[in-house]
């Protein structure tokens, strides 16, 4: 929301002279973005969903198009003036607040393909491992690149929803890929066939999804509207939606869903709510009741699983983030000011409080063991450094100084290293590589001098890391994880976020889950 601020000011002086930017929509862009600029053939330009972009990027694309698009360019059709007056308006909420209902949800759904009717195998080249492909999210144009972990090369690229998160999340057998884009569109994709089987818009700003361990459902958690959307994996026919609520019935944005594996149940928290809500998808468990809350118990096929009513966990703070232990029983979370503390899911209180300051980055925190003890490792988006705590003891083991805050912290089981960026600072291209064994920075490494070097994945054996140029265009770096020397590099457009496969489907305790 900073940027659109910012450029609410900068456009300010030039708005002032151009036509009404209201009528210039209408003219001009609703019949393909919709009347309540809600979207339709084309994405939602909604507040929300553009809060991301920087300035100079909605002005670009105003003016200059989008390529491999429909979105033609307006240069030689409005006058600059104009094209500022509709960016910063772009940049303002409806007055007229926006809905999405369960019908919009359900009569937004397309099926492309039955997926009774698909093959069982992978239809790619023989030799082609299927559980070491790679993911990439590449955002500078808006396309997915399916990529050969072993040979690195692309098997496909396609045109995806705009916006897409850069953390798609995965079947329990690896087969299909679920992406979520900011604008709501929630979209099934067959790794086996490399195509989508199907898509439905599940709101208007979606925050992320998640997959059950048992490959049934996907859980979609919206800032706008305030909702959790139940869908079934197999084609995502929509099932329930959640209204998002406190026990005091104040609306709540999603904050986060993830997948508890081992407890068959997705976690939620809440953005304006200081709750951590539970939901089972165990066909066993017990139904909780809407207004109250129960003691988790197991019953005899008393719920259908993905009914359950929230599970309701009071907090003393707003989660921004969190982060699983490796048994699934407590969860790290830390708020937006600073505070972290350790919740114990099954009795549902504060076990520890940790001393983590700043903003650490739980959700791309990576664990290992050492010496006996079980550590996490997280960044800091607001200093230079990266905290390992000791999950035995619930104590800060270090404080390891990098050239300044980072976002993704990546490593694999099979490499004594960790490799963390330092993307939220001048030292954007400096990535920090760390022993785990010591604690300590052995070595700093830049690919591409002055551009973003972050957001480290590595192949299913951990031999190779694959380090995104987070630029327009970008470039995807191979690079020996044990030399530390560059062996390929692949053009991409800003590729935002990569994952493997097998990495993600196993739980690796290198990446995020």
């Amino acid at each position: 929301m900073k940027c659109l601020l910012t450029l609410l000011l900068l456009l300010a002086p030039l708005a002032a002279s151009a036509a009404a930017p209201a009528a210039l929509y209408q003219q001009h862009c609703q019949s393909c973005h919709g009347a309540e600029r809600m979207g339709a053939m084309a994405p939602a330009l909604l507040s929300q969903s553009l809060e991301r972009l920087k300035p100079a990027e909605v002005l670009r694309t105003i003016r200059d198009g989008r390529t491999a698009t429909q979105m033609a360019g307006f240069a030689g059709t409005l006058s600059d003036a104009d094209i500022s007056a509709l960016a910063a308006w772009l940049g303002t909420p409806p007055a007229t607040p926006p809905l999405w209902r369960e019908a919009d949800t359900a009569a937004s759904r397309i099926q492309y393909h039955d997926p009774a009717s698909l093959p069982a195998t992978p239809q790619f080249a023989t030799g082609i491992d299927p559980r070491n492909l790679f993911v990439v999210v590449e955002a500078g144009d808006h396309h997915v690149t399916v990529l050969d972990g072993d040979r690195f090369t692309p098997l496909t690229r396609f045109q995806s929803r705009f916006a897409l998160h850069g953390g798609p999340k995965f079947s329990p057998d690896g087969r299909f890929v679920y992406f979520a884009s900011r604008d709501g569109w929630v979209s099934q994709y067959d790794l086996y066939t490399l195509q989508t089987v199907a898509e439905i818009r599940v709101g208007l700003n979606t925050r992320n999804l998640a997959v059950s361990d048992d490959g049934r459902w996907v859980l979609a958690g919206n800032t706008l509207p305030q909702t959790l959307v139940l869908l079934d994996a197999n084609g995502l026919k929509p099932v329930k939606t959640y209204a998002v609520q406190d026990r005091s019935g104040k609306p709540s944005r999603v904050s986060a869903v993830y997948d508890a594996a081992p407890r068959q149940s997705f976690i939620v928290a809440l953005k304006d709510a200081a709750e951590l809500w539970e939901i089972s998808y165990n066909p066993k468990a017990a139904p909780i009741y809407p207004g109250y809350v129960h003691d988790y118990q197991m019953g005899e096929g008393l719920a259908l699983p993905g009914y359950q009513n929230p599970r309701i966990t009071p907090l003393d703070m707003v989660l921004d983030d969190f982060f699983f232990d490796d048994s699934y029983r407590h969860v790290m979370a830390a708020s937006r000011d600073g505070h972290a503390q350790v919740i114990n899911l099954d009795s549902r209180s504060k076990v520890a409080e940790l001393p983590l300051d700043g903003m650490p980055h739980l959700g791309s925190g990576i664990t290992f063991q050492q010496g006996g003890h079980h550590y996490m490792a997280t960044p800091n988006l607001n200093s230079g450094r990266v905290t390992v705590i000791d999950m035995d003891r619930w104590q800060v083991a270090a404080n390891i100084a990098t050239p300044g805050p980072g976002f993704f912290l990546r490593s694999h089981d099979n490499t004594p290293y960790a490799w963390v960026d330092a993307m939220m600072s001048p030292q954007r291209d400096t990535l920090s590589i760390i022993d785990k064994r010591s604690f300590k920075v052995v070595r700093q490494l830049t690919l591409r001098p002055g551009k973003t070097n972050a957001h480290v994945e590595f192949t299913h054996d951990g031999r190779y890391a694959l380090v995104s140029i987070m630029e327009t265009p970008g470039e995807l770096v191979v690079v020996d994880a044990t030399t530390f020397r560059e062996v390929a590099a692949l053009p991409m457009m800003k590729p935002i976020g990569k994952y493997n496969v097998f990495n993600k489907v196993t739980r690796s305790s290198g990446t995020s889950h």
